[in-house]
């Protein structure tokens, strides 16, 4: 049975935009009542501009905002002080504003504020004084109730994401070298070998990292959220280990690649059963690994740590079947996927 949530979520009303529709009437509510104007448009408009998916983005777009209605207001009085409301007024106002914007190299969301601002005020502010000044006041008063209603209410947590995006990590690390590992003798394949599959790897590591800096943002000003931080970092060392192992799982592939291409496997490796079940073990150190970086770390330590010595044992008896290969190559070869091999170990043991 769907939540109430998803019933919402359907019906598009997400809390982004229960929240954007929240600030906006705050805003006004706010403007009207510290400043006694009866109509303070730009409160509002400035909260439905401001409020984002993280507060961080919320900041973000409160600075862009802000400076563009100070800019607005600086150019808009400047060129009003010599010219009425006109086509060419409009034109050298807008003109002006968005090149000195663009000069500074600024956002291009405060460039084009810059021009709405600059437009709005030049057509109705130049008549009373204080115009000017109240428009400013109203975008600060929207921007930072959008703020503080994006930060209170419901302040967005992306660290189950980063969670299950570990998750899908390493469950894409384990079944691609294991599908490696399945994949000695195959001389049909050359360079294709794996392909798929570490390519999916490469995929879920870059989902993983998109995740993981969401997540940053998510808990960037966000004071509800700070004891969240420290996990936050533990999950960040351990994602770079994860990162490493990809790297490495990439080398292997590309060294069983060129092994198959030259079918080394088919007249100097013929036996291959070492090297698969090494392969194998480390692969399933890798799931361990993975799970207890998002699960109880207890919960998985003991079974993470035989793991790691069944690979090794067998890592290391790969390395006495080197000692009947006579040729370089070989030996340059099938030596790089054990180091690799033997690398992925120390991520997942450290």
């Amino acid at each position: 049975m769907p939540s109430y949530s998803d019933v919402f979520t359907r019906l598009g009303l997400t809390l982004q935009i229960v929240k954007t529709a929240l600030a906006a009437a705050v805003s006004w509510i706010v403007a009207t009542t510290i400043l006694g104007s009866e109509f303070p448009y730009f409160a509002p408009l400035a909260s439905i501009l401001t409020v984002q998916v993280t507060v961080a983005d919320s900041v973000e777009k409160a600075t862009q905002r802000i400076i563009g209605i100070v800019g607005g207001v600086a150019v808009s009085l400047l060129i009003g002080h010599w010219l009425s409301i006109s086509s060419l007024s409009i034109f050298l106002v807008i003109l002006i504003g968005m090149a000195i914007s663009k000069a500074l190299r600024m956002n291009p969301q405060i460039v084009s504020q810059v021009a709405v601002s600059s437009f709005l005020v030049l057509s109705f502010g130049l008549q009373e004084d204080s115009y000017a000044l109240e428009r400013v006041v109203e975008t600060l008063l929207g921007s930072v109730v959008a703020v503080l209603i994006n930060a209170l209410i419901v302040p967005q947590n992306a660290i189950p994401e980063v969670e299950q995006s570990i998750r899908a990590m390493g469950k894409q690390a384990t079944s691609t070298l294991i599908v490696l590992s399945q994949q000695l003798h195959q001389t049909d394949k050359g360079q294709l070998v794996g392909r798929q599959e570490t390519d999916a790897l490469i995929a879920a590591t870059e989902k993983c990292a998109t995740a993981l800096l969401l997540a940053e943002q998510s808990l960037k000003y966000n004071p509800f959220l700070t004891h969240k931080r420290t996990h936050l970092s533990r999950l960040t060392i351990l994602v770079k280990r994860l990162e490493h192992i990809t790297t490495q799982i990439r080398g292997i592939r590309r060294g069983i690649a060129d092994l198959n291409s030259a079918r080394i496997f088919h007249s100097e490796l013929q036996d291959t059963q070492a090297l698969q079940l090494a392969m194998e073990a480390t692969a399933e150190c890798i799931m361990l690994f993975s799970l207890s970086i998002v699960e109880s770390p207890e919960q998985y330590r003991e079974a993470l740590t035989d793991g790691i010595k069944k690979a090794q044992l067998l890592q290391n008896h790969c390395l006495d079947d080197l000692r009947s290969i006579h040729s370089n190559r070989t030996l340059r070869d099938v030596g790089s996927i054990l180091t690799d091999l033997n690398r992925i170990l120390k991520e997942v043991e450290r």
